[in-house]
C-alpha cells in the first residue's frame, strides 16, 4: 500500500544523504524512481540533489506553479516508477502537497518528502505543516545541539555573527549561516523569542 511519508529535521541532519541511499536501494533492485527538488535550490547545481557529504545525483525540478499530480500522471504513463522522491519539501506549496497526496491515494506510488520542519524564526514551513498534516508516515532526522540535546530549531547568523530574527523566511546556500539548536539554547540564541 503507497504512503505519503515525511522525513523532517533542521539544517545539517543529513536528510538529502538519506533520500539518495532510499533512491540508490530501489535502482539497485532494478527499480525505477523519480526525484524532484526545488527549482529554487541550487546548490548543487540546478537539477541536482547533493549532499554535504558528497553525493549528488540529477533531479526533476519543481516550482511553486507546477501542479505535481499532472506532471507524475504523465510521467507514469511513460513507465513504472516505483517510488517518487522530493528534495527540499519545506518548498512545496500546501496545494502540492494535496497533490502528492493524490498521487500516493490515486495512482498507487509510494512518495517520500524530505524537508526542513521549521525556519529560522521558529516557524513552520508552509509545506512542512501541510505534510505534518497529511503524510501517512513521518520519520524525524536527528542531529544535534553543541550541548549534545536533540536540536529541533535552527539559528541563522548574519555577516557579523550576530543571531537573526528577522527576515525572509528562505535564503538559499549559506550553510555556515545555520546552526541547529535545542529548542532552550534557540530561545537563548533569539532572545527567548516567543513567536
Amino acid at each position: 500500500m503507497a504512503k505519503l511519508h515525511f522525513h523532517y529535521s533542521t539544517m545539517n541532519a543529513g536528510k538529502s544523504t538519506l533520500l539518495l541511499q532510499a533512491a540508490h536501494n530501489y535502482n539497485e533492485r532494478g527499480m525505477q524512481t523519480c526525484l524532484l527538488t526545488a527549482a529554487v535550490d541550487s546548490r548543487a547545481g540546478a537539477g541536482r540533489i547533493g549532499s554535504r557529504i558528497g553525493l549528488s545525483r540529477e533531479a526533476e525540478t519543481f516550482t511553486p506553479r507546477d501542479d505535481l499530480f499532472a506532471r507524475l500522471a504523465a510521467r507514469l504513463a511513460n513507465g513504472e516508477v516505483a517510488c517518487i522522491f522530493v528534495d527540499e519539501a519545506q518548498f512545496l506549496t500546501p496545494d502540492q502537497v494535496w497533490q502528492l497526496a493524490r498521487v500516493v491515494d490515486d495512482l498507487g506510488v509510494p512518495v517520500m518528502a524530505y524537508g526542513l520542519r521549521v525556519d529560522f524564526r521558529g516557524a513552520l514551513f508552509p509545506g512542512s505543516a501541510a505534510l505534518l498534516a497529511l503524510a501517512d508516515e513521518m520519520r524525524e532526522v536527528r542531529t544535534i545541539c553543541h550541548c549534545g540535546r536533540k536540536a529541533t530549531m535552527v539559528v541563522r547568523r548574519g555577516p557579523d555573527g550576530t543571531v537573526l530574527t528577522d527576515g525572509d523566511q528562505v535564503q538559499i546556500g549559506g550553510n555556515e549561516t545555520y546552526v541547529s539548536l535545542c529548542r532552550r539554547h534557540w530561545r537563548e540564541a533569539t532572545g527567548d523569542r516567543q513567536g
